[in-house]
């Protein structure tokens, strides 16, 4: 499919029947999709993810509120061009971006259904950071849940912070944990762990660092 006509589905049958509704600014969106050909893929703080059946290689990311943020992950993702950790940007509207889809799993859902997370994905979200910083970005706030592993590689698939200032710790606290804990007693006979209990480590990692940084 071209991107013209892709860009026109994007504008006459996805943002027509869409809303984002941003009930409380520190919640997700809430995404009410009324499409019957595209398919709500995911939220996040700012955007609603949606795919098309008739191009599966492409999402399309809708923002529902600080449009300035969509400028900046604009010129994140022109600045990071083509590298294999990262998604592409094949093209932007008034509110979206059109984006190279990244298949697999989060390394906080594979740890929940038991799945081996290698240290080749450790080392390629390290070689991808590495890149960003190279090209005058700074990674900030990568974590599990917005980093994927598939068939044994690693991808990044939200870098809509990269633009941020200052020193974000949650990639090196993921390393260490992955290195001390993970690979020495998980790795080889990886159980499934219930979703409260990943849940509940990573709300006591958030008090943390709210008490380690008042600390500091």
């Amino acid at each position: 499919m071209s991107t013209d006509h892709y860009i026109k589905l994007i504008e006459n049958e996805l943002l027509p029947n869409i809303q984002l509704i941003s009930p409380n600014p520190f919640d997700p969106i809430f995404v009410r999709n009324q499409s019957k050909s595209w398919i709500t893929i995911g939220n996040g703080n700012y955007a609603g993810v949606f795919s098309h059946g008739s191009d599966p290689g492409r999402v399309v990311k809708v923002y529902g509120r600080s449009p300035e943020e969509l400028k900046k992950e604009i010129e994140v993702y022109k600045r990071l061009g083509n590298h294999e950790t990262f998604s592409n940007l094949i093209a932007y509207g008034e509110n979206y971006l059109v984006l190279k889809k990244l298949e697999g799993i989060t390394l906080f859902n594979a740890i929940i259904k038991g799945i081996p997370i290698p240290e080749t994905v450790i080392k390629d979200i390290d070689r991808g950071l590495d890149y960003a910083r190279s090209v005058g970005l700074n990674p900030y706030d990568v974590h599990g849940k917005n980093v994927v592993m598939y068939e044994g590689r690693g991808y990044i698939v939200d870098v809509s912070d990269f633009y941020k200032v200052g020193y974000c710790s949650k990639w090196d606290d993921l390393k260490k944990a992955y290195y001390k804990i993970y690979q020495p007693f998980l790795l080889k006979h990886h159980p499934r762990i219930p979703f409260f209990i990943i849940d509940g480590v990573r709300k006591g990692y958030r008090v943390y660092r709210k008490l380690k940084k008042r600390r500091s």
